[in-house]
């Protein structure tokens, strides 16, 4: 079992300029949703951008700590354009 916090702090240790919310799925705490906005990931492709943020937990999905993850990532721009629509 790991908590949302802690999986903010693991994201935020590789991607520091991140906006991240933690949304614990099942109340299990191994089951989480996240939603990542990076500058890090303009001009990466969807599946490189996650892969940013699944190495950033890499140690708490070997281990199942994170048994699963939703994930959702966006540059800053188009997180403007996604929360303006």
């Amino acid at each position: 079992m790991i908590s949302p916090q802690q999986v903010e702090e693991m994201i935020k240790a590789e991607l520091p300029d991140a906006q991240i919310q933690v949304q614990d799925l099942t109340g299990g705490g191994d089951h989480y949703q996240v939603t990542v906005v990076s500058s890090q990931f303009a001009g990466k492709r969807l599946v490189q951008q996650h892969q940013l943020v699944y190495g950033a937990l890499r140690q708490a999905m070997s281990t199942e700590a994170i048994h699963a993850l939703a994930l959702k990532t966006y540059t800053p721009e188009a997180w403007q354009t996604t929360a303006a629509s």
